[in-house]
């Protein structure tokens, strides 16, 4: 047997440790360009799909967004829609949405540490993809936004209006308990992941914008009402550096979601 300080190794363990050494140096490295803003947020939502037809329905959603759980505003979302339902799996949606967002945590998102306007446009996709009792999900989002911005803290309103895109897509994976598929006064755990990436003008470096993670536990009363909750954690990073060092919120929390299905058709 060869031991581990023969000559045969030595070049390979070494190779091993100075790889290990760069990556130990790298990782640091980033840290140390970085600027870290921990908060404690809570994500209370509710989400409307009212059914005009067997293909057509209009979405209406709400999301109370608060910063230290509930005694500070961190965004208020107001998002509505229209969905076309292709067929079983695919469900296709185009809208509006109107979002308001404080300053909260150590490091205000924009510098004139203001409450600040933005509109956006968007269309979506929805594939649903079930793999035995899972159901899996993936969602495709592109959004126009514009974004109300402060040249000056002195401003009384937001100096000018900035026009970004950006992509999202979520995966979520959703289980029911004791039963073979989610069906009325049924439990389920859920999971789901949601990255953000900016991109053409006006996004410089800050392409990641953000990822959304959230680990769930609900309940489907009936075929009008579900409710879900429990742990979110929302990873932010910045539009603006701070002494030339990128920003990153890490902001951890609770999330409730109450999710309403009324059918509008005539019976």
């Amino acid at each position: 047997m060869i031991g581990i300080g023969s000559e045969r190794q030595s070049p390979a363990i070494g190779s091993l440790l100075m790889l290990f050494g760069w990556l130990t140096f790298g990782v640091a490295q980033a840290q140390n360009t970085r600027l870290r803003d921990n908060n404690t947020i809570g994500w209370f939502t509710n989400a409307s799909t009212l059914t005009f037809s067997s293909r057509w329905s209009g979405h209406l959603e709400y999301q109370f967004r608060r910063d230290e759980f509930v005694t500070k505003w961190q965004q208020s979302l107001l998002r509505t829609g229209i969905n076309y339902r292709v067929n079983d799996r695919l469900t296709l949606r185009a809208g509006y949405a109107w979002i308001e967002t404080f300053p909260y945590g150590d490091y205000p998102i924009q510098a004139a540490g203001r409450q600040f306007p933005e509109h956006r446009l968007f269309q979506m996709m929805t594939l649903s993809n079930p793999v035995g009792r899972v159901d899996v999900s993936h969602r495709f989002m592109l959004e126009q936004r514009w974004i109300g911005r402060y040249l000056s803290a002195d401003s009384r309103r937001p100096d000018e209006t900035v026009y970004s895109n950006r992509i999202r897509y979520m995966f979520r994976a959703q289980l029911p308990l004791g039963k073979p598929k989610l069906e009325d006064r049924t439990p389920y755990v859920a999971a789901y992941d949601e990255l953000f990436v900016s991109f053409g003008r006006n996004v410089g470096e800050n392409v990641f914008d953000q990822n959304r993670l959230g680990l769930l536990a609900g309940y489907r009363f009936n075929p009008v009402f579900r409710l879900e909750g429990g742990f979110f954690q929302q990873l932010v990073q910045l539009p603006r550096e701070i002494q030339n060092r990128n920003v990153f919120q890490f902001n951890n929390g609770l999330i409730v979601n109450t999710i309403v299905n009324l059918d509008l058709r005539k019976k």
